[in-house]
C-alpha cells in the first residue's frame, strides 16, 4: 500500500464530529497516540531494561498505526497528500545532509 491509498482508505473511517472541517480533533488525537507511543517506549525502558521484544513490538506497531491514522486525518483537514508530505519532508533532510546542518537548531537551516 502507498501513502495515496493508506490517505483514502483511512479517510474512509474518519468518523468525528465535523469531519472535512474540523483539524482540532485529528490534532488531539494526533497528540494522544503519540504520547502512547511515548508511554510503551517509557515502560520499556523500566520494566524490560530497554530491550524489545516481539510481544512490545507489535504494541508499539499498533500504536503508531494510531498515529498515522491521525496524521493522515490532519492531512487531509488540510488538504494536504501524505505523499506530498512525505516528499517534501525528505526534500528537507537531503538539502541538510547535502549541506551538513542535520544537527542543529531551527526549521529554517
Amino acid at each position: 500500500m502507498n501513502f495515496l491509498e493508506y490517505q483514502e482508505k483511512s479517510r474512509k473511517t474518519a468518523k468525528y464530529p465535523n469531519a472535512g472541517n474540523n483539524w482540532v480533533y485529528p490534532m488531539l488525537g494526533l497528540c494522544g497516540e503519540s504520547g502512547e507511543v511515548a508511554e510503551k517506549m517509557k515502560k520499556v525502558i523500566r520494566d524490560c531494561g530497554g530491550e524489545i521484544d516481539e510481544a512490545k513490538k507489535e504494541e508499539i506497531k499498533k500504536e503508531l498505526g494510531d498515529v498515522l491514522w491521525y496524521i493522515s486525518q490532519l492531512a487531509s483537514e488540510f488538504g494536504l497528500s501524505l505523499e506530498e508530505i512525505a516528499n517534501s519532508n525528505i526534500e528537507k533532510l537531503y538539502s541538510r545532509m547535502e549541506r551538513n546542518v542535520l544537527n542543529g537548531d531551527g526549521d529554517d537551516r
